[in-house]
């Protein structure tokens, strides 16, 4: 296994549980095509997920230009990286995001809606999947989309999310902090669901009805950012801790929820974790790592 890493930041699971010591390890930035190139080629790569990105809303609001460099300029360089090792590339599964529809007021998303990105982060995902089928069209990429809902689980230090940050204030004791008003909606998906997904694509992307497909991967049952905060609340026993809302959001969509019945009907997928198994799951990982880590205690609020 090949891994293509930007950054290498030793508290990240990749590092912390030894996983790097299995893997070949690429250091580069998907905006340097040399680099991307160099990687697939000398390491003769045959399958290519495509997880690399800026993932961030609010960093993408905040630096606009360096996520359209990361998830525009990186996808496509990825792609035509891909297009010219060809005889070495045979599939490629592109993580994209149910960001990539924007906002809508027909949910849930089903794969035939247009792609209608306004702001940049969501631009960015709706442009990642827009390339990927120009080279499937035009060039016969064998390629596949997955979107999916809010991934969470364990591994995830990005504190400014809502469940990672929700679990750091609960065991600090403290308030959590919610950047909307709380009533945003979003479909949460468990990252095993989401490996298991990943994989299957891989594993039938040479087939008619995969190949140059987009498939939605949720639960098909969106919960508000104030529903996920008592679930949490109620796993880790603080009923006197009340949210602290701010309101403050901006470039956010409002309510999002996917349709995944094409994932049903051509792989049989459905998730094996309920929200509340994941949260569960999760909860796990973030106790073992606050205990067992040094952890920069922040005020970051979501």
């Amino acid at each position: 296994m090949v891994a293509f890493v930007r950054d290498s930041d030793p508290q990240s699971e990749f590092f912390k549980s030894g996983l790097f010591k299995n893997t070949t390890l690429v250091q580069g930035e998907l905006e340097n095509f040399l680099s991307v190139e160099r990687a697939i080629n000398e390491h003769e790569i045959d399958t290519v997920f495509h997880l690399g990105a800026q993932t961030i809303v609010g960093t993408a609001l905040r630096s606009p230009l360096s996520t359209f460099e990361s998830n525009i300029r990186g996808s496509y360089n990825l792609l035509e990286a891909c297009r010219r090792h060809s005889s070495l590339v045979k599939r490629i599964v592109v993580a994209s995001s149910d960001k990539a529809y924007g906002s809508s007021d027909i949910l849930p998303y089903t794969e035939e809606m247009p792609l209608c990105g306004k702001h940049p982060y969501d631009v960015s995902k709706s442009c990642t999947d827009l390339l990927a089928f120009s080279y499937y069209h035009t060039y016969g990429l064998p390629l596949a989309v997955a979107r999916c809902g809010n991934i969470f689980g364990g591994g995830d230090l990005n504190w400014s999310r809502i469940i990672p940050g929700t679990i750091r204030s609960f065991y600090l004791n403290e308030a959590p902090v919610i950047r909307s008003d709380g009533t945003f909606t979003r479909d949460y998906v468990f990252v095993d669901d989401v490996i298991e997904a990943y994989l299957m694509l891989a594993q039938n992307v040479h087939r008619e009805n995969v190949q140059g497909q987009a498939f939605n991967f949720g639960p098909n049952a969106p919960s508000s950012v104030l529903e996920i905060v008592r679930s949490l609340q109620q796993l880790m026993n603080k009923p006197a801790l009340n949210p602290k809302i701010l309101n403050t959001a901006k470039a956010e969509i409002h309510d999002q929820s996917l349709s995944s019945i094409k994932a049903q009907e051509t792989f049989g997928w459905q998730p094996k974790y309920s929200l509340e198994m994941g949260l569960a799951e999760t909860l796990r990982w973030y106790e073992n790592y606050f205990e067992t880590s040094t952890f920069m205690v922040a005020h970051e609020v979501r």
